[in-house]
């Protein structure tokens, strides 16, 4: 068992990432090996995580996930840390429509985490306790056991706060100054990624250092347990029980690019019997191997050096040959034919597998769970079965008019309509972000492995 804390907000920009971050960056100046979670579906934040704490953040999402799931990902994610932190999502309580399910809050009660709740409270004193006295008492299940306030104007400021939230009882744990340099740049789909930021880690530490009580935050009194139950997942009996020679290799593209991807994915693709090569269709020819998983990202921000890499012609041919292949958003887009700039003064070739074309559009086309069905026969997820997962995209497709598609969604967006899963060939490319632990890949893995056989 470790200490263990969920970082919420009142509500989206109160300034959750920035306190998350300076925490990770103080526990890990003092010496502790800290284990990293993201509420939610986000790719964004946990490489900002990973990049301060040198491990893989998880996502702990019960939408795509189940309260099951999440406890299971928690569980192995832990393990050899002292310290778990997870940041939130949203505001605490805010979840799929209006239930709380994907929320914060559902995340916290699934795993009896303790909540340290940051508020934006520029401009509010007595009103912040009003604040505070609702949050905590909307639902008895969530355990705020911190305030972090956040914009305090003045030590005068801080005072009256602090007055005003004392009978509520619950502990201040960080009073935090408003510090206009301390921002995180960003794009259009979020921040930029960590491995692409430069934080002054040292003074994100200071920040927190200076204005936290991080062993009154490390002290909140409540541990997570990491169940050996909880770690083993139930589809784990469905993987191949005699892999002796029979390992796989499956690529996957992995760069400034693409860079959209769950960490357990890579584990439960390792779990079913594959063997990863990670590498960069900007740079790398493609390995040898029995199937390409392509992930989201930003091919948009790189279709310059994709289109002039001989390797997207090495896909296209592999992909021609039967191999299978699996891209996911990004990787949707770098399996069409081309990509066509917001303003349309531009258009760079893609990989060309997949009978449709990408623009760009300069506004959000797509944000949200989904969940749907598999209609057709594809090399990736069985026929019949459900599915679940998050789309997010500022850009749209033209298909061609005997476009084949795999999804029909109940929820969501998708490529046209409630299509989703542009098939040819052995490959499969959808805005659909999937979780492996929910997603069933097995048939991916089975379709690289009759490929390395034939």
């Amino acid at each position: 068992m470790i200490p263990a804390v969920l970082v919420a907000g009142t509500h989206s920009g109160v300034g959750k990432t920035t306190v998350v971050l300076g925490m990770m960056a103080a526990l890990r100046r003092r010496g502790h090996v800290v284990a990293p979670f993201k509420v939610g579906p986000d790719f964004i934040d946990p490489s900002h995580h990973a990049a301060i704490c040198g491990r893989p953040s998880r996502n702990l999402d019960t939408f795509m996930m189940g309260e099951g799931g999440v406890r299971r990902s928690f569980a192995r994610g832990v393990g050899g840390a002292d310290v778990a932190v997870i940041e939130g999502v949203m505001g605490l309580y805010d979840g799929l429509d209006s239930t709380e399910v994907a929320s914060s809050a559902h995340v916290a009660k699934a795993l009896g985490a303790p909540v340290l709740l940051v508020m934006n409270v520029h401009g509010t004193s007595r009103s912040a306790a009003a604040m505070a006295l609702g949050y905590a008492s909307y639902d008895p299940g969530v355990k705020i056991s911190g305030l972090v306030l956040n914009r305090v104007g003045s030590e005068r400021h801080r005072s009256l706060l602090e007055e005003a939230l004392a009978p509520l009882g619950i502990p201040i744990l960080a009073s935090l100054p408003r510090r206009g340099e301390i921002t995180l740049p960003s794009r259009h789909l979020g921040l930029q990624m960590g491995f692409e930021s430069r934080h002054d880690l040292d003074a994100l530490a200071d920040f927190i250092e200076e204005n936290a009580d991080l062993d009154g935050i490390l002290d909140l009194g409540c541990e997570v347990p990491a169940s050996e139950t909880e770690a083993e997942p139930e589809q784990e009996a469905q993987t191949v029980p005699d892999l002796e020679g029979e390992r796989i290799r499956i690529a996957i593209a992995y760069d400034e690019a693409f860079c959209f991807y769950y960490a357990e994915n890579f584990e439960v693709l390792r779990r079913l019997g594959a063997t990863i090569e990670f590498f960069s269709p900007i740079r790398d020819p493609l390995p040898e191997a029995d199937g390409l998983y392509l992930g989201g990202g930003y091919p948009e921000l790189y279709a310059g050096p994709l289109e002039e890499s001989p390797t997207r012609r090495e896909i296209k041919k592999a992909a021609e040959s039967g191999m299978p292949v699996y891209g996911e958003c990004g990787g949707l887009m770098y399996l069409c034919e081309s990509v066509v700039s917001k303003d349309g003064d531009s258009e760079n070739k893609m990989a060309g597998v997949l009978p449709a074309s990408t623009t760009m559009t300069g506004r959000l086309q797509a944000l949200g769970y989904v969940e749907g069905d598999v209609v057709s026969e594809n090399p990736v997820v069985a026929r019949g079965s459900a599915i679940r997962g998050h789309e997010f995209h500022y850009s749209k497709m033209d298909c061609a008019r005997d476009a084949r598609f795999a999804y029909r969604f109940r929820r969501g967006k998708g490529i046209d309509g409630n299509k989703d899963g542009l098939l040819e060939h052995e490959t499969l490319g959808s805005y659909l972000h999937t979780h492996f632990s929910t997603f069933p890949v097995e048939r991916f893995v089975a379709s690289c492995r009759r490929y390395r056989r034939s």
